[in-house]
């Protein structure tokens, strides 16, 4: 057994370690086989020699996250434990700023399949982005579709989603039509609001060079010069999605995001996004890019929350799968 101690400099270990120590928790959880003691800023680290080694290369990309951000957290000790983890820790000229929001914040892509997303955006016209909640997919799309328009790359963005009813009843809100969809469309205004200021967003919408509209308002319209985003694209059906897809135009980019996991259609309808995914998997010019847990990017129990769903899920599945193999055994004997 090898030991070697890892001095910390230039850091208060309290803000590095988190409150209670659950980053430091958090690291030792993806090496349970080596005994890792904090004494001040001291690390004291026991084991094989080859897992030390490896311990000590991804503590100091943590380190340097630490130094370039002035914070860590769980999520970002999930994505630099990767293997190409290191690609995050790249010296930002600005060129990874997507856009600057309100207040001079910077948004950008945070997460590697994030940054995948831009990457694809980048090389293809049209683009699958699907994963939970939480990983940022509506976001960092609506935040490119902002830098081409500012950039005078496009000369409108369309931000679109069908107008599908999680358990509420649409014809029981109140007001008229736009009222009734708004809500629906709300993730949308509040990634906008965040990257433009009010009076701006206002005025751009109202002389439609922001359009946000429910995935119905899309029949018949080829939309060219603008960069459109299909939100939600796990509600539409298989007609929808082809209707949708076949409005590009020659200049325009797409970005379909969605999560399979929350499909509201009607049992056994299936989802658009599903048979778009299996019918344009090998279509030259298209990009698919998948997000997961470690790009969740919300409050650190949204990832425990997915997984809990997801173990469940899981679970149930197997069970259905089993019952319907006994059943089919049964019926043959």
């Amino acid at each position: 057994m090898q030991e070697k101690k890892i001095e910390i400099i230039g850091i208060n270990p309290a803000e590095l370690f988190g409150v209670n120590n659950s980053n430091l928790k958090h690291i030792k959880s993806f090496f349970p086989k080596l005994k890792i003691v904090a004494r001040d800023t001291i690390l004291n680290v026991a084991g094989e020699e080859e897992l030390i080694d490896e311990f000590e290369r991804k503590f100091d990309l943590i380190i340097k996250h630490y130094h370039k951000y002035n914070a860590v957290t769980e999520n970002n000790i999930d994505n630099l434990m990767l293997e190409d983890g290191a690609r995050m820790i790249s010296t930002d000229d600005g060129s990874e700023t997507l856009v600057h929001g309100n207040q001079g914040v910077k948004i950008k892509a945070r997460t590697l399949n994030q940054k995948k997303l831009v990457q694809s955006v980048q090389e293809n016209d049209m683009v699958f982005a699907v994963g939970p909640a939480g990983t940022g997919k509506t976001y960092t799309a609506v935040a490119l579709a902002v830098k081409a328009l500012k950039a005078k790359e496009i000369k409108r963005i369309v931000l679109t989603r069908p107008a599908v009813e999680a358990g509420e009843n649409l014809g029981f809100l109140p007001g008229d039509l736009k009222e009734k969809l708004d809500p629906y469309l709300m993730p949308l205004y509040d990634a906008l609001r965040d990257m433009i200021p009010p009076e701006k967003l206002a005025d751009m919408i109202e002389f439609g060079i922001i359009e946000i509209a429910p995935l119905a308002f899309m029949r018949g319209r080829t939309l060219d010069k603008a960069f459109v985003i299909l939100d939600e694209a796990q509600n539409t059906t298989t007609m929808q999605m082809k209707m949708f897809l076949t409005r590009m135009g020659m200049t325009a980019k797409f970005v379909i995001t969605g999560d399979m996991s929350q499909i509201d259609l009607p049992t056994r309808q299936r989802s658009g996004l599903s048979y778009a995914l299996d019918v344009l998997k090998d279509v030259e010019g298209i990009g698919v890019v998948r997000l997961g847990q470690s790009d969740v990017i919300r409050h650190s129990l949204v990832k425990k929350i997915i997984e809990a769903f997801d173990k469940v899920e899981a679970a149930e599945k197997q069970a259905k799968f089993e019952k319907e193999e006994a059943e089919k055994a049964k019926k043959k004997d």
